[in-house]
């Protein structure tokens, strides 16, 4: 679709960085017929969750996984062409630990699918069951809402969410979702996802998991659209320096003026480009005290028939946290994709010796497993900002007129998700249009 001839002569906005926040933020403005040019320094889309190439495959520097209340991210797929049912695998609330636990949510109006998969939860004992219910029902009544933020831990410990309750089934949602272990990581962001996906419509709860690299699930078909609609996408190509002039903002040495900016690059990069605003200060200081945590993702590439029972499976006894069967989820058969989510002692290793373990690990649970044909592991040190009580997450809206910020980390009832991303790209968008 062609929509140059439409586009408002008066607004031109320069979007920097290509990732899910800038992105999302360009297609809203496209859709809107606003001028838009994305800058991006890398030569590929995604940001932190991108598209590689390993061994001619087209795989992904993490391996995501997306829940059925990301509304926003599913709806801005589907403005983009890139459909939603084809590729992401929707599957019922589904945690299995091989012989030691399995909870699956049935197809049930909701609340009822959540008490039924606790009562059936096998692995549990029946005072658990009892006590996670006791937990669910006291949160709902408290509006999921904590006087005063304080680590998963302690709050699970208050309410008795302890043995398999804990290590099974809250403990393996907080550092998925969180990227921030137990420990440390903020109990009331945590019940704010708790509310959204369990609280909420049935098929809320449901774990979507994506059949196709991560380019192809939103970036790209995005790229596509904001083309189409008259708005350009430039890789390769770093922006150094902001300045505000009088009719618009100057990025580095290009000669076009831009009359609204969206900084949509990681906090940690973000800081260079602050530096002609010193009322922004507060911001720099903000970031400066955050912490972050990485995330590994082990490819292992086995023969053809090598295959595990379910296209996600949890493991608690080593390194590994999750495993995902691509075999099932896109037809790589045998290629196999361990998950380590956080920090941890992992860190310290090569990645061989990583690689080594985790195989070491898959062999006690498939008896018999050759080596395999390759391995290789992608480590995103600075994956996610840590999610810690109490953190103080910059506004998207800055105090520079028509300067604005996108991403996972800006103030937001999520943590450092796909959705935040998303959910941040269009209010800034927003904030563009109603200025």
């Amino acid at each position: 679709m062609d929509c140059v001839e439409d586009l408002d002569d008066g607004v031109n906005v320069a979007i920097i960085g290509a990732g899910w926040a800038g992105m999302a933020a360009a297609v809203v403005l496209a859709q809107a017929n606003i001028r838009v040019t994305v800058f991006e320094a890398a030569r590929h889309l995604g940001g932190r969750a991108r598209t590689v190439e390993i061994e001619g495959i087209e795989l992904d520097n993490g391996q995501h996984i997306l829940i059925g209340a990301y509304r926003e991210t599913v709806h801005l797929m589907r403005i983009v062409g890139a459909d939603p049912e084809r590729l992401l695998l929707r599957l019922p609330l589904t945690i299995e630990y091989p012989g030691k636990f399995r909870l699956r949510a049935p197809r049930l109006p909701a609340p009822l699918h959540l008490l039924a998969a606790l009562l059936t939860a096998a692995g549990l004992t029946w005072s658990e069951r009892l006590a996670a219910m006791r937990f669910m029902t006291a949160m709902r009544g408290n509006a999921y809402r904590i006087a005063a933020d304080m680590p998963v831990s302690e709050l699970l410990a208050l309410h008795y969410q302890t043995g398999a309750l804990a290590r099974y089934l809250w403990e393996p949602l907080c550092v998925s979702a969180l990227n921030t272990p137990p420990a440390s990581a903020s109990a009331q962001v945590f019940l704010n996802l708790f509310r959204d996906a369990l609280d909420g419509a049935r098929a809320n709860s449901d774990f979507l998991i994506p059949r196709t690299d991560l380019g192809k699930l939103f970036p790209e078909p995005a790229a596509a659209f904001v083309c189409a609609y008259g708005g350009a996408v430039r890789l390769g190509m770093p922006v150094r320096t902001l300045i505000k002039m009088s009719d618009g903002f100057v990025l580095d040495d290009h000669p076009e003026h831009y009359t609204h900016a969206i900084l949509a690059v990681g906090p940690h990069q973000i800081d260079a480009l602050l530096d002609e605003f010193p009322v922004l200060a507060p911001v720099r200081e903000r970031l400066s005290a955050f912490a972050y945590e990485p995330i590994y993702t082990c490819y292992l590439q086995y023969p053809p028939e090598v295959s595990m029972p379910h296209a996600m499976t949890g493991f608690d006894a080593g390194t590994i946290q999750w495993i995902f069967d691509r075999g099932r989820l896109n037809g790589a058969a045998g290629l196999l994709a361990a998950v380590i989510s956080a920090r941890g002692g992992h860190q310290n290793l090569s990645q061989d010796v990583v690689a080594s373990a985790i195989h070491r690990e898959l062999a006690t649970f498939l008896p018999g497993l050759p080596p395999p044909l390759w391995s290789r592991v992608i480590a995103e040190k600075r994956a996610t900002f840590s999610c810690r009580p109490g953190i103080a997450r910059p506004e998207n809206k800055t105090a520079v007129d028509h300067l604005y910020l996108a991403g996972d980390y800006t103030a937001s009832d999520y943590p450092a998700t796909l959705e935040a991303a998303v959910r941040s790209g269009v209010l800034a968008a927003r904030l563009v249009l109603a200025s």
